[in-house]
């Protein structure tokens, strides 16, 4: 049975540990977006020992490019990209401090262990609700990465920003749940 959390950012083991695939999520504070380009330079500075542009302990990224926004709105749409994309770079991050990731799509084995291992989770957003979700961001600031465009790291301030955990701190995947529900044997 499935429980329906307001949590506000950052996030720690605690926090991650209590949640489990299938619990609804409202999200509320900062969380910083960045895509496969951004993850890359991401771990391109780790490994050659520089700071980050933002604070990953405790932090959650979105897999978002935005659209420009409308005049008078922080943002424009901003639904989730696939996350299989950022496979590579996701359990390097986690390791080093991040809690959460959003994006749509399943996730790699290599990431689902990190989860478990550093108590990291993923989080669902809905696909095709980009314009809907972009209403839940309240503000919206380029911090590193501009020349990206709509792939530039943003910090993000988000009230209610609605998710699903696929993955948990226990090894648990929301899709593998679902499927074997439904699937004829």
């Amino acid at each position: 049975m499935s429980k329906t959390y307001h949590l506000t950012t950052p996030l720690d083991d605690e926090i991650t540990s209590k949640l489990h695939s299938g619990d609804i999520v409202y999200i509320s504070g900062t969380i910083y977006t960045a895509r496969d380009a951004a993850h890359k330079r991401l771990v391109d500075l780790l490994d050659e020992g520089k700071e980050l542009p933002f604070d990953i302990k405790g932090a959650i990224i979105y897999f978002v490019g935005p659209t420009p926004p409308k005049p008078g709105d922080p943002i424009g749409s901003a639904g989730p990209t696939t996350s299989y994309r950022m496979d590579s770079y996701s359990p390097r991050l986690i390791a080093e401090g991040l809690k959460g990731m959003i994006g749509k799509g399943k996730r790699n084995e290599a990431v689902t262990d990190a989860c478990q291992k550093h108590k990291a989770i993923y989080f669902g957003a809905t696909g095709g609700a980009g314009a809907l979700l972009g209403k839940k961001i309240e503000s919206a600031e380029v911090i590193a990465y501009e020349e990206l465009g709509p792939e530039a790291i943003r910090k993000l301030e988000v009230v209610d920003f609605p998710v699903t955990v696929i993955n948990d701190t226990y090894g648990k995947d929301l899709y593998k749940i679902g499927r074997s529900q439904y699937e004829v044997k």
